[in-house]
């Protein structure tokens, strides 16, 4: 299994490409499923979770083919020729359940596992089903599958989410594309995955109104057809690699990035010490005199987002003071704090809060990765880290990351993969 090993306390110079956004690409692949023309999507980053949404796609006889060499564009179409997720795929990423509203909606039935992915606690489907039974779905569970099945077609229908969820928004969204009249998706997610995939299904001849708010309105078509669509660049990526450069005492230019897409993110980094800067192809990143603790709490979008609680807790571990890092939206995602007290950081939870207080250094450890976000936590202190740090598990990386190792070590970081 391979590890990631880092020798600390090199500051990173240069430049990182920021690539396509996961958990945009994830359900733009699924929306190929609501036409049988295709849909030819570019800056698709190189990626487990990508793989695997390929293979899933191909499960259902839809045809995932590479366009030209680079390997950053799919062409997703074809007839549906199967409509079970099966658990060996599904079991590997919770994306997966995507797919339940797209079957529904283009051929009617569905067989869908209940998913897996990062053990970070529980993420229910509940809200994907309440939605699609709200549009005339009907399901059963029966040993660990969630089947589905509508006469006729979906319809519209005024769905109030009792909480902001991004997956459930993302499945109704394009279930409603294709369904017999209007539906309102009410407490929608905002984040910017969600205005790209409206953005794709407008393109493909959807009717929304009301995107990047909390409403969004659809009138249902008959059909949709194929388009071409770029995905947005990855706002977890950026910021990740802006704490690189801040733990590292760096300054690094991230090409691609987006300011406008951060959100609460960009706020909290500043008011901890880190300069970003906007230019018109990227954002320059650099820390000024100094770290110093800045309480953060996760909410949806545009607030501070789960997916960049774990990397800042690392960054605050060697900030001046103390800092609170409140954690509202997965009541599991903690499981790093042990490893990065392993490597000297000082840091207690209590319940869905953890106390941070910085610590001038770190020492370097062997640490084991836990989950997806969790891995980069651990990487980003390897590299303020006094000494080696190796990091095991790395296939939660994989899934969300692409070259890590190559990007950081362009920037002058020690770092480097070890297999086996």
């Amino acid at each position: 299994m391979d590890r990631i090993r880092i020798r600390g306390g090199r500051p990173l110079s240069g430049e990182i490409a920021i690539g396509g956004a996961k958990n945009a690409a994830l359900p733009l692949m699924a929306a190929g499923l609501l036409t049988a023309d295709r849909l030819v999507l570019s800056n698709v980053p190189r990626l487990a979770d990508i793989q695997t949404m390929s293979a899933l796609l191909a499960q259902h006889g839809v045809a995932v083919d590479p366009v030209g060499n680079a390997g950053r564009m799919l062409s997703i179409g074809g007839a549906i020729t199967n409509t079970e997720a099966p658990y060996d795929i599904v079991r590997k990423m919770r994306a997966s359940v995507l797919v339940l509203g797209p079957l529904l909606a283009r051929v009617g039935e569905a067989r869908v596992s209940l998913p897996g992915g990062c053990a970070i606690g529980t993420r229910p489907v509940d809200l994907h089903l309440k939605g699609l039974e709200q549009m005339g779905a009907r399901f059963d569970l029966n040993a660990g599958y969630i089947d589905g099945r509508i006469d006729g077609r979906l319809r519209g229908a005024k769905i109030v989410f009792p909480f902001v969820s991004v997956g459930a928004t993302e499945n109704l969204l394009m279930a409603a594309s294709l369904a017999d009249g209007r539906t309102v998706l009410a407490n929608a997610a905002r984040e910017p995955e969600i205005g790209d995939l409206a953005a794709c299904l407008v393109a493909m001849g959807a009717r929304i109104e009301g995107i990047g708010t909390d409403t969004l309105t659809i009138e249902g078509v008959d059909r949709l057809h194929g388009a071409d669509h770029a995905i947005i660049p990855d706002r977890i990526e950026t910021g990740s690699y802006a704490c690189a450069a801040a733990i590292s005492g760096g300054s690094v230019f991230l090409r691609g990035a987006r300011l406008d897409h951060l959100g609460a993110t960009v706020r909290i980094l500043r008011d901890a010490g880190v300069d970003i800067g906007e230019e018109p192809d990227g954002l320059m990143v650099r820390r000024l005199n100094g770290l110093h603790g800045a309480d953060v709490m996760t909410e949806p979008y545009p607030g501070f987002p789960t997916d960049m609680q774990a990397q800042y807790m690392a960054l605050m571990s060697v900030a001046e003071g103390a800092s609170m890092v409140t954690e509202t939206i997965f009541e599991n995602r903690f499981m790093h704090v042990p490893e990065l007290n392993r490597m000297g950081a000082r840091i207690n939870v209590h319940g869905t809060s953890a106390i941070v207080r910085g610590v001038p250094s770190l020492s370097g450890a062997p640490v084991m990765a836990t989950d997806l976000r969790a891995s980069l936590s651990l990487i980003l202190a390897g590299l303020a880290a006094k000494g080696e740090t190796v990091v095991n598990r790395v296939y939660h990386l994989d899934r969300g990351y692409e070259a890590v190792e190559q990007k950081l070590a362009a920037c002058g970081a020690d770092i480097e993969r070890i297999g086996g």
